[in-house]
Order: structure tokens, then C-alpha cells, then sequence
């Protein structure tokens, strides 16, 4: 009579069944934690290759390499805390703000200060870069969002509409000449440079007794829709329909604090004090993946390839998940390059003007049958190889059969199926005689793990209670 191999039971599967979304953020994997002395208040991400990111913590801004993780410039030439470190367009000039009011631009070849701001006289918690390349953006604690000239060195558009603390602003990439910003006055304003003053205004702190402070905004690189976060709700306002909030989201259980798209605008990440991450579907704004952190979030960006996602933390934390994009992916795009560069000539040399030239195609043909016509082959079953523990129980070493379930790697359905046969074998007290300590280990370790889970609760109950008995 033939071995009968170890059945291996399948339970129903608990939980939520992974979708594309959750296994594409899952590859997100091996994230390096690098420790600074002060909280991690910004990153920004260079647009260009290779995509070093600018990282602002206290009195320094720290420009750091993809590939290495390690800091390849330091920039510490502030006076006070540093603020919002952002990158030009061409990657080659940063600038940066401080809380006591100064805007700095620095070459980042050199490190050298091309042009300083003093006009504000309070705290700076934005200074970027407009899609214009030669002028700034700049919002700050005394209320006003300013425009520079880079060339001239002044501003030349003051815009005070907001009554308090502005700490967020952006300037749309298809319209330079528009300005969304966020305040702690709980208003969304867009201005217009062309105007020289403001076009629209959102209640993005809500219409309650208490309104609550906007903390990020976002616009669509289309500037047709903006994001805003005040406290744990995330707005979207609709810009064509003249600012209409169109959808209201609380999924995080404290205050967001930094927003940021990927590489294509099509998900939408928002972090905040509660330590995670959460990834929206802009079609529908529904959540598709959760990151955790291990203490409060102040930053999050993502490299323009969706292969990097830096977090900053209160505590000084900055932590980096990294992607490996397929070799698939990098084979499809390099068959899309290689269609794109044969041109046309193919595509009517095979498509359109049938069998001509290079371009044409051998249909596939079937293999002739070998032998006699109307002959028939028999075939002998081909034996399965029997895997490690099937082959111990085979040569009835219960103990070696239960070691090779014990290890990293193996799923508790196969254990707990093989703790299974033992029991109709009556072989588990033989499994576990002889063992000491070290052996034990491995067991006790198997039965903490899944003593709740109530697909394994019950032999796992069995299981202890045998344990208990031999070795107490």
C-alpha cells in the first residue's frame, strides 16, 4: 500500500483580500530609519534624475542620494530653524525659509547664497519655487503671501487677505499666475498675480463655532480641483464650480499634516500625528493602502518615479521605503521604446500592405505528430516528489517531521496539518519526548502566536495543554 501524503487543510481567509493598490504599496519594503536631532518639518523630492530629496530639520537643510540614503550636501547657513527646503524645476537651486523671517536661495553646486529676503518679519513656513522659474512663492506667520522676482530681488505682489498664521501655500503648475493657500484664519484662498488679488475663498477649517486651522493644501497639476486638510478631515474643493467642497473625508483620528501626490497625480497621500500614512484613489477617494510609522508624521513626499517615499517625524525619524521597480515593467516599457523607434514602416509592412519585407510574420504551425497514425502511447505516471515532513512520517520520525514544520517560512496551515496526522497517529507525545529547551522553543513560540486565531485555537488549546503536562 503507497504512503498517503499529509493532507493539508484549507480554512477560509481572514481578513481583507489584498487588491492591485495594496499589493503595488506593499512593495514599498526595507524602510532605513535615519535619526535626527530635530523634527523633520519638510522634504522635497528634485524633479530631475536621479531625484536626490531635500530634507529640512532644524537649523539645516540636508540634501540626500536615492541610492546611498547618505547626506551629499549639508546646507546650515540659517539663523534660525530652517523651514520648507524646495527645489527649482531644473534641480540646480533650493530655497529655503527660517523662522526669523529670511528666505534664502542657494546654488547647490557651490552651497553659495544667491539671493536673501528680509522683508518678512516673522516665521516662514513656505518658500517654493513657482512653475515660473524665476519667481517665489513665499507665505508666512505675519499673514502675507509674497511673490519674488528672482532677477530683481523684491516682491513685487503682496497679497494680506488672510487675518492669521499662513503655513501652506502652492502655486499652480499649469497657471503660475494662480496661488492656492491654506491659513490658520480656517480659509483656502486662491489668488491671481494678475489681478493682484484674491479670486476665491473656501471655508476649509469648516463652518462650525470652532473652525479648525488649515494646515496643507493641494492643487491638481490640471488646477481644476484642490485638497485641504484641517485637523482629520480632508476637503475637496471644486475650483471650476467656483470652490465648491465636493467631498469631506475623516480617516485619519488626528490632525493631518503634509498631503503629497505621486508621480502621475492619480493617488493621494496624506499623513499626520496619528503615525500613518494613507493612500486615496483620487476616482473615488477611497483608501487603498495604510502605512504605520512608529511615532507622529510632519512630512511625507514621494519620488516623481514611485520608487521612494520619505516620511519625516516629530521625534527626528526620517524614514525611506524604497520600490524596486520589475524587471517586467522595465521590459514593457523597453518594448514600447523599441515599437515607437521601428516607426511606421512596420506598421504597413505588416498591418496594412500584408506580407512585405522584414516586417511580415510566420504564422505559427503545429508540431507533426511523431509514430504510427492511430497508434496509442502509454505514458507511466509520472511520481511526486514527497516533501520533507512526508518523507519523516514516511520513515516514522515524528519528532524530524515536527522540526521541519517548526521553521521560517513554512505556513501554520501545513503545521497545524501535521500536528493534525501526529494526533491520529498518536505520535505527538513521541514528536515532542526528548526535547530541551532549546527544541521547546520553537514550539511554545508556535502556540503563542496562534492560540487566538480561531482557525488553530482549538488544537492549539490541545496542543499547550500537552506541553504543560510533560514539561511543567
Amino acid at each position: 500500500m503507497d504512503y498517503q501524503r499529509v493532507v493539508v487543510r484549507r480554512h477560509p481567509q481572514t481578513g481583507t483580500k489584498h487588491n492591485h493598490d495594496s499589493k503595488y504599496w506593499r512593495q514599498f519594503r526595507n524602510p532605513v530609519f535615519i535619526k535626527n536631532q530635530s523634527p523633520v518639518t519638510a522634504i522635497h523630492f528634485s524633479p530631475v534624475k536621479p531625484h536626490r530629496y531635500a530634507v529640512t530639520s532644524g537649523a539645516r537643510v540636508q540634501i540626500y542620494s536615492p541610492k546611498t540614503q547618505r547626506v551629499s550636501k549639508t546646507i546650515a547657513r540659517f539663523q534660525d530653524n530652517a523651514r520648507s527646503g524646495h527645489f527649482r524645476a531644473d534641480g540646480k537651486l533650493l530655497v529655503a525659509g527660517d523662522d526669523s523671517g529670511n528666505i534664502q536661495i542657494f546654488d547647490l553646486s557651490t552651497r553659495a547664497i544667491l539671493r536673501n529676503f528680509h522683508q518678512h518679519k516673522q516665521p516662514v513656513h513656505v518658500a517654493k519655487f513657482s512653475s515660473d522659474p524665476t519667481k517665489i512663492l513665499s507665505c508666512s506667520d505675519d499673514s502675507t503671501v509674497r511673490l519674488w522676482s528672482i532677477p530683481t530681488s523684491e516682491d513685487y505682489l503682496t497679497f494680506k487677505e488672510h487675518t492669521d498664521y499662513v503655513r501652506t501655500g502652492m502655486v499652480s503648475s499649469a497657471n503660475p499666475s494662480l496661488i492656492l493657500t491654506g491659513s490658520y484664519d480656517s480659509t483656502v484662498r486662491m489668488f491671481d498675480a494678475r489681478e493682484g488679488r484674491c479670486v476665491m475663498s473656501m471655508k476649509g477649517g469648516g463652518g462650525g463655532a470652532a473652525p479648525l486651522p488649515v494646515e496643507q493644501v493641494l492643487l491638481f497639476p490640471s488646477g481644476t480641483v484642490a485638497i485641504s486638510s484641517s485637523g482629520p478631515i480632508l476637503r475637496v474643493w471644486d475650483i471650476l464650480a467656483g470652490g465648491r467642497c465636493i467631498r469631506a473625508l475623516s480617516n485619519h483620528q488626528k490632525t493631518i499634516t503634509s498631503l503629497a501626490f505621486d508621480g502621475g497625480a492619480t493617488r493621494l497621500l496624506s499623513a499626520g500625528l496619528d503615525q500613518m500614512v494613507k493612500v486615496y484613489d483620487v476616482a473615488d477617494y477611497k483608501v487603498v493602502h495604510t502605512m504605520r510609522y512608529p511615532a507622529p508624521i510632519l512630512s511625507v513626499a514621494i519620488s516623481p518615479d514611485n520608487t521612494h517615499i520619505a516620511a519625516g517625524m516629530s521625534d527626528g525619524t526620517l524614514s525611506i521605503r524604497r520600490r524596486d521597480p520589475k524587471a517586467l515593467e522595465a521590459r514593457e516599457a523597453e518594448d514600447e521604446r523599441e515599437t515607437l523607434r521601428q516607426g511606421a514602416y512596420e506598421f504597413f509592412a505588416t498591418g496594412m500592405l500584408g506580407n512585405i519585407g522584414e516586417g511580415s510574420i510566420k504564422p505559427k504551425q503545429k508540431p507533426k505528430p511523431e509514430g504510427v497514425l492511430g497508434e496509442m502511447k502509454a505514458v507511466p505516471p509520472r511520481k511526486k516528489k514527497l516533501k520533507e515532513y512526508d518523507r519523516y512520517l514516511k520513515a516514522f520520525k515524528y519528532g524530524a517531521a515536527l522540526d521541519s514544520v517548526l521553521r521560517k517560512g513554512v505556513p501554520p496551515t501545513v503545521t497545524f496539518s501535521l500536528i493534525q496526522e501526529l494526533v491520529h497517529r498518536d505520535g505527538v507525545r513521541m514528536a515532542l519526548a526528548g526535547r530541551d529547551d532549546v527544541l521547546l522553543e520553537p514550539v511554545v513560540r508556535l502556540l503563542l502566536r496562534h492560540l487566538t486565531d480561531p482557525r488553530f485555537g482549538d488544537m492549539a488549546c490541545d496542543m499547550a495543554s500537552l506541553v504543560i503536562a510533560n514539561f511543567a
